[in-house]
């Protein structure tokens, strides 16, 4: 079971802001973990109809899609931030 963890309008296109989630065996990647969560239903279809704008943080480090998620205990998922 990993964390993931939802912000802004990925929490909003989602319905939740967490949730405890098992991945099958063959996801490996952030980016495998995306394309299993987008066939989870509309909801998830919608917020990650764009994977290539979705940022991701693997226990609390920000991450590359091709980064392998392993034991990782959170995975969150946001969009591109600004400052100011």
């Amino acid at each position: 079971m990993v964390k993931a963890v939802y912000f802004a309008w990925v929490r909003e296109r989602i319905g939740v802001a967490e949730e405890e989630i098992e991945p099958p065996a063959g996801i490996a990647t952030a980016a495998d973990l995306i394309g299993w969560l987008s066939g989870r239903g509309e909801n998830y279809a919608a917020a990650f109809a764009r994977p290539e704008v979705v940022r991701i943080a693997i226990d609390r480090r920000h991450a590359a899609p091709e980064a392998p998620i392993g034991a990782a205990r959170e995975i969150a998922f946001f969009p591109p931030m600004t400052g100011g």
